[in-house]
């Protein structure tokens, strides 16, 4: 690597599957503080923020109001229901992990998130999956309906002296190659959620992974890559 590179991670379904606990909990949430049951069963989650997501149930509930309003009161009941779905769930880390993030920081990248959880979602997400202290900050989903205004938050908090063009955007969906894209960083899709490589590709990703099983593989071309080379 000959200059510094900074790697901004997606959480769901690119380093780790929940067994859908974070939807479960938010399905509580809502049902608790609206008395909506099942209140995202129309919403589609991958890819968008969480602020998107609830703003979708909103309106599907026909509740008045904002997100930003609903928001305080939703990510507190959210966050406490949250920990025990995760157990009851029983998720698990996604291949290459940690080890990618590993071989990532010892080469001296800066390792962040640019994910569309809210901020705690994420932390209890990674604090139960023993993720969380590889990461030095990031864009979360309370920052914006769209998703590339998280990227470029993370892009803001985490790649400092990083150039645009040695930014590294990784996710399973093509909302994060896009945002990626739209802020002028290299975009990576992985194969670990809904979409395949080649959907990741056509969405316009310029490497694409099965997964991250070949972690060292995997680490040299995030490092290395040179789009246009």
């Amino acid at each position: 690597m000959t200059r510094p590179r900074t790697v901004l991670f997606d959480i769901d379904n690119t380093l780790l599957y929940t067994g859908g606990a974070g939807g479960h909990a938010m399905n509580r949430a809502f049902a608790e503080l609206f008395g909506v049951d099942d209140g995202f069963r129309k919403i589609e989650f991958s890819g968008r923020t969480d602020l998107f997501i609830l703003q979708s149930a909103l309106k599907h509930g026909e509740i008045d109001g904002s997100p930003h309003e609903h928001m305080g009161a939703f990510v507190s009941t959210y966050a406490r229901l949250l920990p025990e779905s995760l157990v009851q769930r029983q998720g698990h880390v996604l291949p290459g992990f940690p080890q990618l993030l590993d071989l990532l920081r010892e080469a001296g990248a800066q390792i962040g998130l640019a994910t569309g959880n809210f901020s705690e979602g994420a932390r209890l997400k990674l604090e139960f999956y023993e993720l969380a202290g590889h990461f030095a900050g990031g864009g979360f989903g309370e920052v914006s309906l769209e998703r590339s205004d998280v990227v470029a938050a993370a892009i803001r908090e985490v790649a400092d002296g990083t150039q645009p063009e040695d930014v590294v955007v990784v996710g399973d969906t093509p909302h994060d190659i896009t945002a990626a894209l739209t802020n002028g960083a290299i975009g990576v899709g992985v194969a670990t959620g809904n979409y395949s490589v080649e959907e990741l590709r056509e969405s316009g990703a310029h490497i694409t992974f099965e997964d991250f099983s070949d972690h060292e593989s995997a680490a040299e071309q995030l490092l290395t890559f040179e789009p246009g080379v």
